[in-house]
């Protein structure tokens, strides 16, 4: 049995840590990077370490953004107290590119999983009750809502319900509310087309 070369075997590894990438499918990306000119490698291996490098978290809403503040949260026309907390970045984008919501967000970084070992304090779930205490305490009356657009699978369900329980200890005059119809259970919101995601949108519920 021929046995590929050390580098190759460590390219095809790294490539099956990356989602949805099997051992087939990462030996054919390393042998398409051996393949390829080596200015593609180069070009290739250069804006990886440069999103390494330039890529850091929102201080405000903990999604990706070349800056300490993303766009979204540095946007003064944005509805500040509409909230929509998200499991991840890619979330954040999904709903985005919808083009008609007008809120803000806030990005867990996952889901409560206790049999991955992932409880409350491994999210940015502090953060978010920080960000609402503010709002709900600012004695202007203004009705601030959280929109819970965590995925619907078993996990994501207990995080929403988490959240109210600890949002209705905050607050109970907030609202609170869940995407609706128009993702079944089990599925994943980045997996989601734009009507889907605009119906779930629309159909969201007091929770």
């Amino acid at each position: 049995m021929v046995e590929l070369p050390k580098p190759v075997r460590e390219l095809i590894s790294f490539f099956e840590r990356l989602p949805g990438i099997g051992p087939k499918s990462a030996t054919r990306l390393a042998f398409y990077l051996i393949n390829a000119p080596s200015d593609f490698s180069k070009n290739f291996s250069r804006a990886v370490i440069e999103m390494k490098t330039r890529i850091k978290k929102c201080r405000v809403c903990f999604g990706v953004s070349e800056e300490d503040v993303c766009p979204v949260c540095g946007n003064g026309k944005r509805i500040q107290t509409t909230i929509c907390v998200v499991e991840r970045s890619i979330d954040m984008l999904a709903i985005e590119n919808l083009g008609d919501y007008e809120g803000v967000y806030h990005v867990l970084g996952g889901v409560i999983n206790p049999l991955e070992h992932v409880g409350p304090d491994d999210l940015e779930l502090d953060s978010l009750f920080g960000r609402v205490r503010s709002m709900a305490g600012n004695g202007h009356g203004v009705e601030v809502e959280i929109i819970i657009a965590t995925s619907p699978t078993m996990e994501g369900e207990a995080t929403a319900l988490y959240i109210k329980r600890k949002l209705d200890e905050i607050d109970q005059s907030i609202k609170i509310t869940r995407i609706g119809s128009g993702l079944p259970i089990g599925a994943d919101l980045e997996f989601a087309d734009q009507a889907t995601l605009s119906r779930a949108m629309e159909g969201r519920k007091g929770l």
